[in-house]
C-alpha cells in the first residue's frame, strides 16, 4: 500500500472550488413576486424574422476570420493539453553508433586498427511525488476549456455585430428613401410656389425658401448613402469577404428587422451559465489556481527513476550475441537546498496571479449584469419613444395635408407649409431611427444575455493543410 501510494502521489497547494457569489434575484425592472421565464437564447436572431440575415449569420459563422482565429486557439490548447498529460507517463529513448577506431601504439610501435559499433536504449519516469505534474494537466484542461469558451464569446460578439450592422443598413435604406421622398414633395410645393409667384400671389423670396428646403432635404442623401456603404462593407468583412462582396446582394431594400417583443430574461444568475465571457473568466480562475499547485510542488523534493541499457561490438552481427552488455537502474533524488526565496516567490507571483483572476470573473459577472440592465431598459425607454415619434408623425402628416391645401387656396402663408414638411420629415426620420434602435437594443438584450451560436463547429480542421513534411533535400525545400 505504501509504495502505490508513493507512486501515486500527492498534490500541494490549493484544490479549485468553483466560487458562490451573491446574485440579485430578479432584474431591476422584474416583480420579485411572480416566476420569471427563461430567456429563449437558440438562434434568437431568427425572431427577427430576416431570411436574409439568417444567411449572413450562417456565412459569417464559417468565414468570419475572428472565428478561424479562436479555433486555432482552441487547437493549440488541445496541444498543450496533451503536452501536459505526456509528462505523466515514462520516456524512452533509442541509440546507435558505428566508430571506426585507431588504437595508440603500443612499446614495439604497432598499432591496430578497428570498427565498434554500440546500441542502447534508455528510460526515465518522474514520480511526481508531490503533483507538479498533475496540476499541470489540470490547469492545462482549465485552458481548454477556456479557449472553447473564447471561440464561444467570438461568435456572441460576432452573430451580435451582423444583426446590427444588417438592421443598419436597412435603416440607412430607409431613411434614403424617405429623404428622397421627402424631396421630391418639396420640390413639388417648389413648382406650385413658382406658379404663385407669376401669377403674382407669391414671391421670389418664397420661391427661394421653398427650393432651399427642398435642397437642404436632398443634402442629407449623400451622408445616408456613405453610412450605408460602410455597414454593408463592415458586414462583408464579418462574413469574411472583400469589403464590396455585399453590395449587389444587399443593394435592393428591405425592411428593418421587426422583432417580436417583449421577449423573457430569465433571472440574473442565469448570466453565470449562458455568458461566455463569464465562464470563460471562471476557467482561467480555476487555471491559474491550479499553477499555485505547480510553483508550490518545486519547493519539495523530487523523483526520478532512469534506467538504461547498452551493447557494443566489433562487428555489427555480433551486436546482442557476442558483445558487451552494460545496463543501469536506480531512483534519482533531487532535494532544493537553498536558492535565496526565489521558489517561494514563485509561490507568490502564482497566488497573485490567481487573485487578479478571481477579480476577473467578479468583474465580468457584474459587467454581464451591467449589460442586461442597461440593455432592458434602453429597449423599454426606446419602445415608448417609439410610440410617441409615431403619435406625432400621424399628427405631423395630417398638418402638413391641411396646410397644403390652405396654402392652394390662398388662407395659410407659405412659411407654414415649409415649417410643417420640415416638422414631418423631422420626426419621420426620428420614428425611422427609433426603428433602427429598437432593433440593435434587442440584439443587444440578447448578446448580454448569452445568446450566441449552439451549433457544431468544427475546430479540429487546421487552416492550412501542410504537405511535404517529411524529410527531403533541403535543395529541394529551397526552391519553393
Amino acid at each position: 500500500m505504501l509504495t502505490a501510494a508513493t507512486l501515486a502521489g500527492c498534490v500541494v497547494g490549493p484544490d479549485y472550488q468553483k466560487p458562490l457569489l451573491a446574485m440579485p434575484t430578479a432584474w431591476s425592472t422584474q416583480s420579485k413576486t411572480t416566476s420569471a421565464k427563461p430567456a429563449q437564447l437558440s438562434k434568437w436572431w431568427q425572431q427577427l424574422r430576416d431570411p436574409e440575415l439568417n444567411a449572413l449569420v450562417e456565412q459569417a459563422v464559417a468565414g468570419n476570420l475572428d472565428v478561424a482565429t479562436a479555433k486555432a486557439k482552441i487547437r493549440e490548447a488541445r496541444a498543450s493539453y496533451r503536452q501536459s498529460v505526456a509528462t505523466l507517463f515514462p520516456s524512452a529513448d533509442g541509440s546507435a553508433s558505428a566508430t571506426r577506431n585507431k588504437s595508440a601504439a603500443t612499446t614495439s610501435g604497432s598499432n591496430a586498427i578497428y570498427s565498434e559499433y554500440q546500441a542502447g536504449f534508455d528510460a526515465s519516469w518522474e514520480l511526481d511525488l508531490f503533483g507538479a505534474n498533475h496540476r499541470s494537466v489540470e490547469a492545462a484542461r482549465y485552458g481548454l476549456d477556456a479557449s472553447e469558451e473564447e471561440l464561444r464569446s467570438t461568435l456572441l460578439t460576432l452573430i451580435g455585430d451582423v444583426a446590427s450592422y444588417y438592421a443598419q443598413a436597412r435603416g440607412y435604406q430607409a431613411r434614403i428613401e424617405l429623404a428622397q421622398r421627402t424631396s421630391a414633395s418639396q420640390n413639388r410645393t417648389a413648382a406650385l410656389t413658382r406658379v404663385q409667384a407669376q401669377a403674382g400671389t407669391a414671391t421670389a423670396a418664397d420661391v427661394a425658401k421653398a427650393m432651399g428646403q427642398a435642397a437642404s432635404t436632398e443634402a442629407n442623401v449623400p451622408t445616408l448613402r456613405a453610412s450605408y456603404a460602410e455597414a454593408v462593407h463592415r458586414l462583408s468583412v464579418l462574413t469574411g469577404q472583400p469589403p464590396a462582396a455585399l453590395n449587389e446582394r444587399l443593394k435592393r431594400a428591405a425592411p428593418i428587422p421587426t422583432p417580436r417583443l417583449p421577449i423573457p430574461t430569465g433571472i440574473p444568475a442565469d448570466i453565470l451559465l449562458t455568458r461566455p465571457d463569464v465562464r470563460k473568466a471562471e476557467r482561467q480562475y480555476a487555471e491559474y489556481t491550479a499553477k499555485i499547485g505547480q510553483a508550490e510542488a518545486a519547493r519539495y523534493p523530487s523523483v526520478s527513476l532512469t534506467g538504461d541499457i547498452s551493447t557494443t561490438a566489433l562487428k555489427l552481427g555480433d551486436l546482442g550475441k557476442n558483445s558487451t552488455i552494460g545496463w543501469s537502474f536506480g531512483p534519482s533524488l533531487s532535494v532544493p537546498l537553498f536558492n535565496a526565496g526565489k521558489l517561494q516567490a514563485a509561490v507568490d507571483v502564482a497566488k497573485a496571479q490567481r487573485d487578479q483572476y478571481f477579480v476577473a470573473y467578479k468583474s465580468a459577472v457584474l459587467t454581464a449584469l451591467e449589460d442586461v440592465e442597461n440593455a432592458i431598459v434602453s429597449l423599454r425607454q426606446e419602445r415608448l419613444r417609439n410610440a410617441k415619434l409615431a403619435s406625432s408623425a400621424k399628427s405631423y402628416r395630417d398638418a402638413v395635408g391641411f396646410e397644403r391645401t390652405l396654402y392652394q387656396s390662398g388662407e395659410t402663408s407659405l412659411l407654414d407649409v415649409l415649417d410643417s414638411e420640415r416638422s414631418l420629415y423631422s420626426v419621420e426620420d426620428d420614428l425611422l431611427q427609433s426603428r433602427i434602435a429598437i432593433a440593435t437594443d434587442y440584439i443587444a438584450l440578447n448578446k448580454a444575455l448569452g445568446g450566441g451560436w449552439d451549433g457544431n463547429i468544427d475546430s479540429a480542421t487546421p487552416e492550412i493543410i501542410d504537405v511535404k513534411t517529411g524529410p527531403r533535400l533541403a535543395s529541394e525545400a529551397a526552391t519553393q
